[in-house]
């Protein structure tokens, strides 16, 4: 018989701030997702290059600091990766930003309220 293989599912939070993304992935590994932080666009494709199929929820900035923001991961995840849950969060409106390309993305203002993001969390372990 082989051995059971345990599988975490992985959190990917995408978030400039310092504070907001040590909160986020506090409250994620309470959801017992395992996380992994990153600070930028850049790093966050990085990481989904060789590893999107063990991510199974992005929670990401829409508007980052540096060249890739939030709302160019979501694009390419939902066009890569498409089995990742994304949820985009910002505390300026997006509408104008959000196009076809991002319909099956969750949009969630800042502040967002921790079981809002748990909510999500376990939709995307489903």
């Amino acid at each position: 018989m082989g051995q059971k293989i345990e599988y975490t599912p992985i959190a990917l939070i995408v978030e400039d701030d310092v504070e907001l993304r040590s909160l986020a992935g506090a409250l994620l590994e309470e959801a017992h997702l395992e996380v992994v932080e990153t600070s930028s666009g850049e790093e966050a494709l990085r990481y989904l290059d060789h590893n999107a199929g063990e991510v199974a929820f992005l929670f990401a900035d829409a508007k980052l600091s540096r060249h890739l923001s939030g709302l160019d991961i979501a694009r390419m995840a939902r066009l890569k990766w498409p089995w990742i849950r994304t949820v985009l969060t910002s505390g300026e409106p997006l509408e104008d930003d959000l196009d076809k390309a991002l319909s099956c993305v969750r949009f969630m203002p800042k502040p967002w309220r921790a079981l809002e993001v748990l909510m999500e969390a376990e939709k995307a372990t489903l």
